[in-house]
């Protein structure tokens, strides 16, 4: 019997979550670090600036940090991270069937501005990691996980900003 052409179910939220404290735990045991991303974009970003402008990275203390000197900005195991949860992802969903491009969108938004509104927002989101000095990922998953209340108090503020928020967009998807 051929096997059906849709999308396969999606894994049980429960037994997802104690995978993924499995991988917590494994992060943390491997590199002494937990999960996240903003780390390995910066880290990313200063090796493509070192391809370009390798003497200013050398110049700019935060920059030196990551990739100055003889330092390469892509040894460090958030990048190794980082690519894999891409390759993961990207072989999960050819997997699973469901590695497609596709817009999601309420009707009284054009395909256009819903674009433009998730590039500004991942901007601002991006920015916002970077300034913070750590993603949601990292706040959420890595600080929950060794209890920091730092960490219990951005998650919190992550919740009142978007239930605030989607207020204010929620016409967008109705």
């Amino acid at each position: 019997m051929p096997e059906p052409r849709g999308p396969r179910p999606y894994i049980d939220p429960y037994l997802a979550g104690a995978l993924l404290g499995i991988v917590l735990f494994l992060a943390f045991f491997i590199t002494g670090g937990g999960l996240g991303a903003s780390g390995a974009m910066g880290q990313l970003s200063t090796a493509l600036l070192e391809l370009v402008a390798p003497a200013h990275v050398d110049r700019v203390a935060y920059l030196a940090e990551m990739g100055g000197g003889s330092r390469t900005a892509l040894a460090s195991p958030g990048v190794a991270m980082l690519l894999g949860t891409f390759v993961g992802g990207l072989i999960s969903g050819i997997v699973n069937r469901r590695a497609r491009p596709e817009l999601h969108k309420g009707p009284s938004i054009s395909g256009r501005s819903r674009i433009v509104a998730a590039i500004l927002g991942g901007v601002i989101m991006g920015y916002g990691a970077r300034l913070a000095r750590g993603c949601t990922s990292g706040q959420a998953l890595s600080g929950g996980a060794v209890l920091s209340v730092g960490s219990f108090a951005f998650m919190f503020s992550v919740f009142i900003g978007g239930y605030a928020l989607a207020y204010f967009v929620r016409r967008l998807w109705i």
